[in-house]
């Protein structure tokens, strides 16, 4: 029998913990998108929310779990710009959108600002337990679609001066998903707790259908095989104060970079390291992209925190 609770400190534990007692407790099904082992009703708390990016060779991919993360603060559904980073969305859109992408319905779904109205909320009642966002609707089973949202409802619940997040999937892969699903709502969860001045509690993740598709396997597989640094080296903490500003200018250097290549250099200076890190990072995508070492060593160089070493070296490697 599957074990219906796992708790980790890392993203590396918590996907050796998934796929072990999928491998060993899961029953085969034939979902949409084929073969697939299963388990069902799980609960996986990740208790350190900034250890929310592998440190495997596999699954070590900051710069697609990134780009998704821009994508759903842009409050866009495009294609265009989720296939830049991850092209496999390609098989799942309805022309040049993605039906189910969470930007929209973040931020304007209905008329409604979900992200700040529950951020609003925790403000007006910090013991509050109606900080709900909704992400699949019930219009999105009128109909086929390509992608309808994998993630059902995002809580936000303040408790000890701590902002805990609850999420609530249901259908979860376990290999592909589940990683990017980590790194972007831990993420959304300490941009609101920075927006309510608040500390980053835990992340607990329930899942209705967690699954490792067939075609996973080998790779899943060679994971379980890769050793990995599991506490040594999370992000570095969000920097105090309203986030929203230098989410901003990460967005338009974003944009600038993924269009034409280049940006203005000057927005790092008026930014946090923080955040200019990350936007360093969306650099190096597009110069591994270009074959540009150089500027990829240029903007290792320029790195504030070496938490990001590894994965920019990982780039290096095979262009040197």
């Amino acid at each position: 029998m599957a074990d219906a609770y796992l708790s980790a400190a890392t993203l590396d534990d918590v996907m050796r913990y998934v796929i072990e007692e999928i491998q060993s407790h899961g029953e085969r099904i034939k979902p949409s998108k084929g073969w697939a082992t299963e388990v069902t009703g799980v609960l996986i708390e990740l208790t350190d929310p900034r250890a929310r990016l592998s440190r495997t060779e596999t699954r070590g991919k900051p710069y697609s779990c990134l780009g998704e993360l821009c994508w759903y603060l842009a409050k866009t559904n495009k294609l265009d710009f989720i296939s830049y980073y991850i092209p496999r969305y390609k098989d799942y859109a309805d022309a040049d959108e993605v039906f189910g992408g969470y930007g929209p319905r973040l931020f304007n779904w209905k008329g409604l600002t979900q992200l700040d109205n529950v951020t609003d909320v925790l403000r007006r009642k910090p013991d509050s337990r109606q900080a709900v966002i909704q992400l699949f609707d019930g219009d999105d089973i009128v109909g086929e679609h390509g992608d309808v949202p994998c993630t059902s409802t995002l809580q936000f619940m303040l408790r000890r001066g701590k902002l805990h997040m609850f999420t609530n999937m249901r259908s979860n892969d376990a290999f592909l998903g589940l990683p990017h699903d980590f790194f972007c709502f831990t993420m959304l969860q300490e941009v609101v707790a920075r927006s309510l001045s608040m500390e980053l509690g835990t992340y607990k993740h329930a899942v209705g259908s967690l699954h490792l598709y067939d075609v996973d396997i080998e790779a899943a597989q060679q994971f379980l095989g890769e050793g990995w640094q599991s506490t040594k080296m999370p992000m570095p903490p969000m920097p105090i104060g309203d986030p929203w500003p230098s989410i901003a200018a990460l967005l338009q250097a974003e944009s600038s970079i993924r269009s034409t290549g280049a940006f203005d250099v000057g927005i790092l200076d008026k930014i946090d390291p923080y955040w200019a890190d990350l936007i360093r990072l969306l650099q190096v995508f597009r110069c591994k992209q270009d074959k540009n070492v150089e500027r990829i060593r240029e903007l290792r160089g320029g790195m504030s925190c070496n938490v990001y070493f590894p994965f920019i070296d990982k780039v290096i490697s095979p262009l040197a």
